[in-house]
């Protein structure tokens, strides 16, 4: 079976190496002929951890290829997958012009006897209007819509170990050919879940929504812990104890980012409006999460003695979580852009030296290594949980910065043992702004 996959994004590319690594010859393709290049010499373009390996194996075998050529490298192609970006528009609806592009390019060379599997995350109805673009063109292939849930940081194993893969199908020749794609994975006993195109369609927005509010569900419970006294951990933790609510998402911090959640949520609540059907709990969790940034920054402001103009600040990490890149909608940026206007001298250093970081932060210094970054700052300030993180000697931390206050946005390390090596702390929902011991 010959497997095509349109775009090399995050979902592009981790989709297309593993397929490969199940033994599928897969071409991955995209119309920027530079990143082809990169790709092809074996430049992995985002940090994800053990895809570059992978990626290098599979290209080895002759198992995985890369091409700017979509229409040929559909042309024989017996399953397409498009995996393009559906970034948000300004209203909050999802942009939809990747994959109608994609759909276009293809359909003049697409194998009748194909089946075109959409694996972007695209509102619910758009599948059905893709089969119905291609008929329009004289074009009759099955289309199928099968979603994604890949945790950027862990998507290789998500991939290879899934909790379940959703397949919205329509024809016998979909399923049957889907089935074989996911074939390997039945040795996991991975529940296979057919169901109708719309189905499928919302199982991922639905997921990744609720999702996202039980962050900004934790979140909001953190902020309740601050003013009564209780511990964010010890309730998180009695919560997560109960297998109806599990221990996953229930960390507090700065709020959600990433390329999913923020835009899935967004285009959920817009395309739900449409048809007729408010869903107001989406929509305060957007409101809610939007007001987490500032409130982190009245944190650190509080933490700083009401100011922090003038003072040198060590932030650890920006990239939205640990063990990727990536910086779409990071918290990290409203937060650091809103303590420089306050006129704040900002130096950062993260572990995945991320090339989108570079280019968004203006007036920043950089650091070679958390220590360094932290060489007479006045404020040390933990804004993702990278593991490197946790594992800091805070005694030789100590010795670098002029001032020991640690702002954990991420509550990293336990109130004990940051005080007793003379730090001032301040984490969230701990109710503590406790001083550093003499």
């Amino acid at each position: 079976m010959k497997i095509a996959v349109i775009g090399t994004g995050y979902v592009g590319l981790v989709s297309g190496v593993c397929f490969a690594e199940f033994g599928f010859k897969v071409v991955c393709v995209d119309n920027n002929v530079e990143k082809v290049k990169a790709l092809s010499s074996g430049v992995v373009p985002i940090y994800e951890p053990e895809l570059d390996k992978l990626m290098a194996k599979n290209a080895s075998a002759g198992r995985l290829s890369f091409s700017s050529d979509t229409k040929e490298s559909v042309r024989d192609a017996d399953i397409i997958f498009i995996a393009v970006g559906t970034p948000s528009k300004p209203d909050g609806s999802a942009d939809l012009s990747y994959v109608y592009s994609a759909v276009k390019e293809l359909s003049t060379a697409i194998n009748p006897d194909a089946v075109l599997v959409i694996k972007s995350t695209v509102p619910v109805g758009t599948t059905r209007l893709v089969k119905k673009l291609l008929q329009d063109n004289g074009v009759n292939v099955e289309v199928a819509f099968n979603p994604e849930f890949l945790k950027e940081g862990a998507a290789i194993d998500d991939f290879m170990h899934p909790d379940r893969v959703i397949l919205g199908v329509e024809g016998e020749k979909a399923k049957k050919v889907l089935s074989q794609v996911y074939r390997p994975l039945y040795v996991f006993n991975v529940p296979i879940v057919f169901t109708n195109l719309e189905t499928a369609e919302l199982s991922k927005y639905a997921s990744n929504a609720f999702l996202a509010m039980k962050v900004t569900f934790i979140n909001e419970v953190a902020n309740l812990c601050e003013a009564c006294g209780a511990d964010i951990n010890d309730v998180a933790l009695a919560m997560g104890l109960d297998k109806r609510i599990g221990d996953k998402f229930l960390q507090a911090g700065p709020g959600y980012g990433g390329s999913c959640f923020p835009k899935d949520t967004s285009a959920l609540a817009d395309f739900a409006e449409d048809f007729g059907v408010p869903m107001p709990l989406v929509s305060e969790t957007i409101k809610s999460n939007k007001a987490r940034r500032a409130k982190m920054v009245q944190k650190i402001l509080s933490a700083c003695g009401g100011s922090v103009d003038g003072k040198l600040i060590s932030v650890l990490g920006v990239t939205f979580k640990a063990n990727t890149d990536d910086m779409r909608d990071s918290p990290s940026i409203e937060i650091i852009e809103a303590l420089q206007k306050k006129g704040a001298k900002i130096r950062i250093y993260d572990p995945s030296c991320s090339e989108q970081a570079k280019r968004i932060f203006k007036d920043v210094q950089w650091g070679k290594d958390a220590y360094e970054n932290c060489t007479d700052v006045d404020v040390t300030l933990i804004l993702t949980d990278w593991a490197e993180f946790r594992a800091l000697s805070l005694k030789k931390l100590k010795k670098y910065v002029k001032v020991p206050l640690l702002i954990d946005l991420r509550n990293i390390y336990e109130e004990k043992e940051v005080l007793s090596l003379g730090f001032e702390y301040h984490s969230v929902g701990r109710n503590n702004s406790s001083k550093q011991s003499n």
